[in-house]
């Protein structure tokens, strides 16, 4: 029985008295040597020049298109982390979640994935929210692979279904709650509060994101004054540019928003006495990359559930400006959304929400009937004639609803 083969590997030839020239790493593959030209004490290099050469060898876009049933899942994965992934707006969440995938199907072909497949991972994760979204990422890397040629028909993904959105928002005493809570915390010492404040950037981050309706990183990741490659404030224009310049336009809107007057002497306070040195946003002079566990900290101080989380401000802000009859078209803009969607979410908040509806549904008709345009027959008033019949009804205040 022929002996396995180890794959490429290094090797160091050593030098022999035919060869002068000192050892010298080898890439050794079955019977194929390929010399490296790297001297004993250059491994690392050696190193590269084996990825570099197993990379070439295991190249999937050089094979042609296949059967999904000989593409492995974890070549269209790392395809798609090379070529889409890095342009992604968080990369590193990107990332994370194909790492599960590739934890979970391993070296499976992509033929593997089917209707019950995809339903016994979405029972593994235990968060029906969460499966989908990777099973979506996998759905974009089996798409990918298509679309360059790498295998030579879909591969379709079922989905969980999609959870209902989210439809917690804060009254203006609730919220005033929240933001004292982070405002007073303090750090405790075998129980008892210090005077250490622990979350007032947490405060800074509420009323940033409560104000102006954006979305949690849209707040975290801003800086302070115009900056390249960030989200920015402009203290000047009065203007929290949300997209970062030159960044690319996604489906999550994020259009400037002038800074409510409140909001911006708020922000003008904070960079003048330097708590806010380079981002809004800060702890230790560092810019707060993800608020979450902070959040949760601050949340329980207040006395929530977890159904408040940070995305709740910028429904709650979308709510307040539906309630006030603010028009949907500038409601939409300044929190950075589309119409249909603010639309369709928020429109049930608005004061004059299906007024002339509700008015005019026990209003008399302006206008006969054509049942009505002819001209009954002369009665003599007996108990089934109309004369007779109309006095006994009973009007709509009578009936004991």
């Amino acid at each position: 029985m022929p002996r396995k083969t180890k794959g490429p590997r290094l090797w160091l030839r050593p030098s022999r008295k035919d060869r002068p020239e000192s050892a010298v790493w080898i890439i050794r593959d079955g019977t194929v040597f390929n010399s490296t030209g790297c001297g004993e004490a250059q491994l690392a290099e050696a190193e590269k020049l084996l990825r570099d050469y197993i990379a070439e060898k295991h190249d999937p876009t050089a094979e042609g298109k296949r059967g999904p049933n000989l593409i492995p899942i974890a070549d269209a994965i790392n395809l798609y982390s090379t070529d889409v992934a890095p342009n992604h707006t968080r990369p590193d969440e990107t990332a994370h979640r194909l790492e599960r995938l590739l934890a979970y199907f391993g070296d499976k072909p992509m033929s593997f994935v089917k209707g019950s497949t995809c339903r016994k991972y979405t029972e593994s994760r235990k968060a029906p929210g969460a499966a989908r979204r990777e099973l979506e990422d996998l759905r974009s890397a089996f798409n990918h692979a298509f679309k360059e040629g790498i295998v030579d028909r879909q591969v379709p993904i079922t989905l969980p279904d999609k959870p209902a959105g989210r439809e917690r928002w804060l009254e203006r005493d609730e919220a005033a709650r929240l933001l004292w809570a982070a405002w007073r915390l303090r750090q405790k010492y075998k129980g008892q509060p210090t005077k250490r404040a622990t979350a007032k950037h947490v405060a800074r981050f509420i009323l940033v994101a409560l104000y102006t309706g954006s979305r949690a990183g849209a707040v975290c990741g801003a800086a302070i004054r115009p900056t390249l490659h960030s989200a920015y404030v402009d203290l000047e224009a009065g203007l929290f540019y949300r997209k970062p310049p030159g960044a690319k336009q996604t489906k999550k809107r994020a259009p400037p928003v002038a800074l409510p007057d409140r909001l911006l002497a708020h922000l003008r306070r904070w960079e003048r006495k330097g708590i806010s040195k380079n981002y809004v946003v800060e702890w230790h002079g560092k810019p707060v990359t993800k608020i979450n566990k902070s959040f949760r900290t601050v949340r329980e101080a207040a006395g929530f559930d977890n159904d408040v989380i940070p995305h709740t401000l910028r429904h709650t802000a979308a709510t307040w400006l539906a309630r006030n009859g603010v028009p949907m078209s500038d409601a939409a803009d300044y929190v950075g959304m589309s119409v249909e969607t603010f639309d369709r979410v928020y429109r049930h908040h608005a004061p004059d929400f299906q007024e002339r509806a509700r008015n005019m549904i026990t209003a008399k008709p302006t206008h006969s009937s054509k049942a009505t345009e002819t001209k009954p027959k002369q009665s003599d008033g007996g108990a089934h004639s109309p004369q007779k019949r109309h006095r006994n009804e009973l009007k709509p205040t009578q009936i004991d609803m």
